[in-house]
């Protein structure tokens, strides 16, 4: 059986998206701090961001037309692969330093990997993306990297 990997598909390995910069506030913090139930008192106060605060901080925010079945934003990261059906493979996150209000970061993401594997009812594509947080100055915050599998 041949692969689904085209060498088109296999040469967006590497693709980085335009790196993204965002203030953290006080207010934000908060904000995440009551939707997500914190409970330490520096979080729900605003002073220090939780560890998860992040991941909202750099979604686009766009039309309600604009995000994909699963409520996301469309990654233009992202190629089209012939496998449609998009699951959670895996998060690997290792942190740093945290974030405080009057911080700007800059988030960049990368396409880190595609590969392909056979399951018990066809093919997968895998596809792994890193993303790295860090402060204006380049001191590191956070790298993240996320696996996603087609189906």
């Amino acid at each position: 059986m041949g692969s689904l990997l085209t060498p088109e598909l296999l040469a967006n390995i590497g693709r980085t998206a335009a790196p993204k910069k965002e203030l953290v506030t006080r207010r934000d913090i908060r904000k995440y701090a009551v939707a997500t139930g914190q409970r330490v008192q520096k979080f729900i106060d605003g002073d220090e961001a939780p560890p998860m605060f992040y991941i909202p901080l750099f979604w686009d925010v766009v039309a309600l037309e604009q995000l994909s079945p699963d409520g996301v934003s469309m990654d233009t990261l992202i190629p089209e692969f012939p496998l449609k059906r998009a699951m959670a493979g895996g998060l690997e996150i290792e942190f740093y330093q945290s974030a405080f209000p009057g911080d700007w970061l800059i988030a960049r993401r990368t396409l880190t990997d595609i590969y392909e594997k056979q399951g018990r009812s066809g093919p997968l594509i895998f596809y792994q993306v890193t993303m790295e947080i860090k402060t204006v100055a380049g001191d590191p915050v956070l790298t993240e990297k996320a696996t996603r599998i087609l189906k």
